[in-house]
């Protein structure tokens, strides 16, 4: 066993499964209201818009994850590692948004749910940093590399401004958060460069 290398597929399906389930722990959170009034649903706001926010940013980071395993065929000893930080990281998200939600976006728990993000958002730049030192150049052309490493430095700037502005503006942190995920919906940094290429 020793000596051998684990090819990116288990990688990716073992990420797969635990994204997966940290999905599903979130889910569970959601509490459908005691009382049938409509204004019932309406006081659940922040449970919604959190949960939302968070699935959202799953979503990105498994597109993100997937295109990125694809660049590289085997996975080093350190991507393994880098890849366990990063989902350990992600694990947190349903805990902090569950927090956030029950507390109606109190200052803390956002800025606690800003700095998971954060702290996501670096384990995944040493990820991407990774996986762009084991490709092969023509893999991926070097103004895409550019343009995924100047997205995910933006996007971990926004959220750390998030979190500082949270405990004294908790929604404006909040939005802040939201601004930053948009950054990520962008595709063309995988799109072109994944033409003709196999499933």
């Amino acid at each position: 066993m020793h000596g051998q290398k684990m090819t990116t597929e288990r990688v990716s399906a073992f990420s797969d499964a635990l994204i997966a389930v940290i999905m599903t722990i979130m889910v569970l959170e959601l509490k459908a209201p005691e009382s049938p009034e409509i204004t019932a649903m309406l006081a659940l706001w922040p449970t919604v818009v959190s949960y939302a926010l968070s699935y959202l940013f799953i979503a990105i980071i498994w597109i993100n994850h997937h295109h990125l395993l694809r660049l590289v065929h085997f996975a080093s000893t350190r991507l393994i590692w880098v890849n366990f930080l990063h989902l350990f990281l992600v694990s947190l998200l349903p805990f902090t948004t569950a927090w956030m939600a029950r507390t109606d976006l109190a200052p803390m728990p956002v800025a606690i749910y800003a700095g998971v993000f954060v702290l996501v958002n670096a384990a995944y730049l040493l990820f991407e940093r990774e996986i762009f030192a084991q490709a092969e150049a023509g893999a991926m052309p070097e103004p895409a590399r550019r343009l995924a490493r100047r997205r995910t430095l933006i996007g971990l700037a926004i959220f750390a401004l998030a979190g500082l502005v949270a405990p004294f503006v908790p929604l404006l942190g909040f939005f802040l958060i939201c601004c930053a995920l948009v950054l990520y919906l962008q595709p063309e940094i995988f799109s072109s460069r994944l033409q003709g290429q196999a499933e």
